[in-house]
């Protein structure tokens, strides 16, 4: 392998591994973003405002503060230099009385101690601007042994320097060596910042509104009801999209209603044919040949009922509350009058929402199904704050996992898995698929504890 073929396979896997940790980097900021719209817009808007005061306070601090802090703490020092020179220049003054006078005039108060040692050094705060220029500012230009006070919220600042034959001590006003409006900055900063947040959350809520009711808006029609008080509204984007699922809705709503029209006609004219076949073969007479075509038409009439009704789908019919735990009673009733034991239980507020007649055929079907293969039946309801459960349990022969799926397509039947001893148009599963699907839930099939098959319906509530 040459240089050239070992330098690119470094760069390409130094191109892998950055590139995973680019994909983890980024997997975990995502777990760490809020979801909602509302929460990531009030994210946007507040994560700049704060970088930006959180800028400008460094650099006020930084450049501002600093530099008037540093030139008023060099000036005082300069007065106090100033008077020292004078303390040495001027031994006359036996009293001090001219140098407190001039002391007076630089707004300094000034008092000689014994000499002896300085104060130990008292604790310092975390971040005092005014400690460390004063400090530097007498390490400089007075290059004596000093001790300086200036923790607490006193207007003033004590200042010691050792001479040579005593301490002068100087009290010095707080504001003459230090830019101390830092709180008004800060208040005014955060003040403004809070109201334009205010102002920001409440027309960013009104905005967040009219996507919610479309989303709303969406969920219903997906679960089969109907949005009366839904409007575009909003913002021109907002107003477009709402406008575009009306539209939508209108012409899925147009294209059911021509395919039930059509179905009808279809319907009443099969219906008639058979109709007629049935009044030739009662005028014809009785025979094991006419009991065998009368099994047919009506075995034909079954299909074409099962055809239509899972071309027709839940069209027409308006969701309304409905007691599910009566409807199971019924399911159990109809099972157990047909010859099978079934029992049923239900968790939870029965009332849901749903579209009553389509449903129980959904439900109807399924129990259907486990009645035509099985002895016994457990029918169990449960509804939570989310989601309506219906688990249909059986002890027959069950489907093979890997055909679980397939048995929804229509048509499909699988006569060696379920032991079919007798016709069916292999409709069930699918129409009972596709209503649990117009309330904007599914079907899962899975193995069942008694051994049989487990049909479990879950819609939205």
């Amino acid at each position: 392998m040459s240089t050239l073929d070992s330098g690119l396979t470094l760069i390409k896997n130094a191109s892998q591994r950055v590139s995973k940790a680019n994909g983890w980097m980024g997997n975990a900021f995502k777990s760490w973003m809020p979801t909602g719209l509302y929460a990531r817009a009030l994210l946007i808007m507040i994560v700049p405002m704060v970088i930006l005061q959180t800028v400008v306070a460094f650099v006020f601090m930084e450049r501002h503060w600093n530099t008037v802090t540093r030139r008023l703490s060099a000036a005082v020092v300069s007065d106090i230099a100033a008077l020292i020179d004078v303390y040495k220049n001027y031994p006359q003054d036996k009293d001090r009385a001219q140098l407190r006078h001039i002391a007076q005039k630089l707004q300094l108060v000034v008092d000689f101690l014994p000499a002896g040692d300085m104060p130990p050094p008292g604790p310092k705060p975390f971040f005092s601007l005014l400690d460390q220029t004063l400090s530097v500012q007498l390490g400089r230009q007075i290059s004596r042994p000093f001790w300086i006070d200036t923790v607490g919220k006193s207007n003033l600042v004590e200042i010691r320097v050792q001479l040579d034959d005593s301490v002068m001590r100087i009290f010095a006003q707080r504001s003459a060596a230090y830019a101390s409006n830092s709180e008004i900055f800060i208040f005014w900063m955060v003040g403004t910042s809070s109201i334009l947040l205010i102002v920001a959350v409440l027309f960013l809520r009104n905005q967040i509104k009219p996507i919610l009711r479309l989303a709303d808006a969406a969920e219903s029609f997906g679960k089969g009801r109907e949005a009366p008080n839904f409007r575009p509204r909003g913002a021109r984007e907002v107003r477009r999209a709402a406008q575009a699922f009306i539209e939508m809705k209108a012409r899925v709503e147009r294209s059911i209603e021509q395919r039930t029209a059509m179905l009808a006609g279809v319907s009443h004219d099969l219906r008639t044919i058979l109709t007629r076949f049935k009044l030739e073969l009662a005028l014809i007479g009785e025979g094991p040949e006419i009991d065998a075509m009368r099994k047919d038409v009506d075995e034909m009439s079954m299909m074409l009922e099962d055809y239509l009704a899972f071309a027709r789908g839940d069209s027409g019919e308006v969701a309304q509350p409905t007691d599910m735990a009566m409807a199971l009673e019924e399911l159990r009733s109809d099972a157990e009058r047909h010859g099978h034991t079934a029992t049923v239980a239900f968790h939870g507020l029965p009332v849901v929402t749903v579209k009553p007649a389509s449903f129980k055929r959904c439900l109807g079907n399924l129990v259907s199904n486990a009645a035509r293969h099985a002895n016994t039946i457990s029918i169990t309801g449960q509804r939570d704050h989310r989601y309506l459960n219906i688990t249909v349990d059986d002890d027959g022969p069950g489907i093979p996992a890997a055909m679980r799926e397939e048995v929804f397509k229509p048509f499909l039947r699988l006569d060696d898995a379920r032991n079919q001893d007798e016709g069916g148009s292999g409709l069930g599963l699918a129409i009972a698929r596709d209503i649990a699907r117009s309330h904007g839930g599914d079907i899962m099939l899975s193995e069942s504890p008694m051994g049989g098959l487990r049909a479990v319906v879950r819609v939205p509530v």
